[in-house]
């Protein structure tokens, strides 16, 4: 199974404080492990303004006010763009699917202070890594529920109920979740 561009959603009794609530896109998932940007936790101590004049990027009165999110506990140092389809860097840029790409570079930064980069996007610090077979292990110990990516939902404004809006594409009422694993 290729967890690639699909949604990683957090079971409610999720043990790692970093990771309640979380609901994670899945940048790329192989053999050799996984990477993923969780999309529901905004940054409090970063504003995408103050990041930019850290890095001498130039703003003025219209550069836009773009998310900052955490992306997860690893490299938190580390930005990526986690964006819509119709902007590219060329090999800069990771296609993910259809309708999502992520680009990892001061270049789509600086398009972005000017109004250049892509239609829709999320500026990430850090991500979230797992070794080889490790998501899949998470997921059969009943950790994270598995769904299609909806970019409305990736890119929503609202951070705040974007687990449970994740929830509700696949249909699940929040309060039926058990945390119990069974085998039929």
């Amino acid at each position: 199974m290729d967890l690639s561009g699909k949604l990683l959603i957090a079971m409610p009794d999720m043990k790692d404080p970093r990771f309640s609530s979380a609901v994670i896109f899945v940048c790329s998932h192989s053999d050799s492990g996984a990477m993923g940007l969780t999309i529901n936790k905004p940054s409090r101590d970063y504003k995408f303004r103050d990041l930019l004049k850290q890095l001498k990027i130039e703003t003025d009165s219209l550069t836009p006010d773009v998310s900052v999110s955490i992306g997860g506990p690893v490299e938190s140092g580390r930005g990526f763009v986690l964006h819509s389809s119709e902007y590219s860097l060329g090999d800069e840029t990771l296609k993910i699917g259809s309708n999502f790409g992520m680009t990892a570079s001061f270049e789509v930064l600086e398009e972005l202070a000017k109004r250049e980069g892509p239609k829709s996007g999320i500026l990430m610090l850090g991500y979230s890594g797992w070794g080889p077979g490790q998501i899949e292990d998470e997921i059969s110990l009943n950790g994270w529920l598995v769904c299609d990516a909806d970019p409305d939902l990736v890119f929503s404004s609202d951070t705040n109920n974007k687990w449970l809006e994740a929830l509700k594409l696949m249909g699940v009422d929040p309060l039926r979740l058990s945390s119990s694993v069974g085998r039929a």
